[in-house]
C-alpha cells in the first residue's frame, strides 16, 4: 500500500473510505432487484431491463435533494431519514407519470468522513429505495475538507424509471367531472424547510427535545419525519383503474404544483374541509404569522399527493388505499375553468 499520510493530512483518510464501502454494502445489496448485475464499489453501475411486457418503452429520470431539512438533521444529529426523504423526492415525481422506478443512485459531499454518519444516511437511502421497490446501484461520496462546516454535509440523488409509451400518464385525459383524491402526507415531507428554521429555530429557539403544542411528539421527531413514498399504492392504483391524472405536492404546495398537470379548460376545486390539516401546520401558520393561500403554496398542508379519476370509482380507490394502509380522501373535483379563472381554487366548505 502507499503511503497517503500527507492526503491524512490535508483532511482525506483513503482507508476510511474503503470501510465505508465495507459498512454499506450489506445496505445497498438489500435493495437489489433482478435488474442489478453490478455490485457496489464499481466504476458504473449496470441494470438489465425486462422488455418483455412493454412495446414502447420509455424511461422517465428525475433528481433532487433533500434541501435545508438537512439543517434540522445537523440541529437534531439524527441522520437515519434524511436519506429516506432523497429517494421520495425523485420517486414519487416518476410515478406521477405512471412509471415504475427501477434504480437509485446517489451524492453525498461531506467536510470529514463519519463512518458512523454516513452509515446512518446511507441506511436511510436503502430503506427509502426498499419502499420504492427500486435499486440502489451506486453512488458517491464525496470528502472534501475546508469545503463544508464541520459536521455538515449535502445529499442529492436521481432515479430512473419505466412506463410504456402508451400509458404515461400527463394530465391530458383530465374530463371536468373527475374526482381529485388526496393521499395523506407524512408531515412536513422536504418543503418549506427555510421558512420552517426561520420558526421554528430563529424565532422560537426549540430544541430537538421540546414539545410542540398539539403534536405528540417532540421537535425533532415531528420535524424531521420523512417523506412519504407513495410509488406501491400508486403502482397498484393504476394496474386496477383508469386515472387521469397526478399531482406530487412538493415545493409550491397547491396552487404551483396542480396546475403543471391541468388542461386549459380545467380548474381544480378542492375543498379544506374534506381532510383535517395536521397539527403541525396550524403551529407553524400562527407562529410565523402565515396567511391561509401562503400555507397552502409553501406546504403540502397534509396531502402529498393527488390522484384525478372517474366519480363513479373514487370510492373504491380509497377503499383499495385504505386496505394497504395509506389514508386517502376525495378532496375536490374538476370544474370548468374560464379563460381569466384561476386554475385551483380552494375553498372552506363543501
Amino acid at each position: 500500500m502507499t503511503d497517503d499520510s500527507q492526503y491524512r493530512k490535508a483532511g482525506v483518510d483513503l482507508d476510511q473510505a474503503g470501510e465505508l464501502v465495507k459498512r454499506i454494502q450489506p445496505l445497498v445489496r438489500g435493495t437489489f432487484t433482478t435488474g442489478v448485475i453490478t455490485d457496489i464499489g464499481g466504476f458504473g453501475g449496470l441494470f438489465s431491463l425486462n422488455l418483455s411486457e412493454i412495446k414502447q418503452p420509455v424511461l422517465v429520470a428525475s433528481t433532487d435533494g433533500v434541501g435545508t431539512k438537512l439543517k434540522l438533521a445537523f440541529w437534531a444529529d439524527r441522520h437515519d431519514t434524511v436519506g429516506i426523504d432523497l429517494v421520495a423526492m425523485s420517486v414519487n415525481d416518476i410515478v406521477v407519470q405512471g412509471a415504475r422506478p427501477l434504480f437509485f443512485l446517489d451524492y453525498l459531499a461531506l467536510g470529514k468522513m463519519d463512518l458512523e454518519r454516513v452509515a446512518a444516511i446511507v441506511s436511510g437511502v436503502a430503506a427509502g429505495c426498499k419502499a420504492a421497490n427500486c435499486s440502489l446501484i451506486g453512488g458517491e461520496t464525496a470528502e472534501m475538507p475546508g469545503f463544508y462546516p464541520e459536521n455538515e454535509y449535502d445529499l442529492a440523488g436521481f432515479a430512473v424509471g419505466l412506463v410504456d409509451n402508451a400509458a404515461i400518464i400527463d394530465g391530458s385525459t383530465i374530463h371536468v367531472g373527475d374526482a381529485i383524491i388526496g393521499l395523506a402526507s407524512s408531515g412536513l415531507h422536504s418543503n418549506g424547510y427555510s421558512l420552517v428554521r426561520r420558526i421554528v429555530l430563529e424565532q422560537l429557539g426549540l430544541r430537538p427535545d421540546s414539545r410542540i403544542p398539539g403534536c405528540a411528539r417532540s421537535a425533532a421527531d415531528e420535524l424531521l419525519e420523512p417523506t412519504r413514498i407513495y410509488v406501491e399504492p400508486v403502482l397498484k392504483v393504476l394496474r386496477q383503474f383508469e386515472i387521469s391524472g397526478m399531482v406530487h405536492i412538493t415545493g409550491g404546495g397547491f396552487y404551483d404544483n396542480i396546475p403543471r398537470i391541468l388542461p386549459a379548460t380545467c380548474q381544480a376545486l378542492i375543498r379544506k374541509d374534506r381532510w383535517k390539516i395536521p397539527p403541525i401546520f396550524r403551529y407553524l401558520q400562527r407562529q410565523g404569522e402565515i396567511s391561509e393561500a401562503e400555507l397552502f403554496r409553501v406546504f403540502n398542508c397534509g396531502i402529498g399527493f393527488m390522484l384525478m379519476a372517474k366519480a363513479d370509482d373514487c370510492a373504491d380507490i380509497i377503499e383499495l388505499l385504505a386496505a394497504m394502509g395509506f389514508a386517502a380522501y376525495r378532496i375536490g373535483e374538476i370544474v370548468p375553468r374560464s379563460e381569466a379563472a384561476p386554475p385551483v381554487v380552494l375553498v372552506n366548505h363543501s
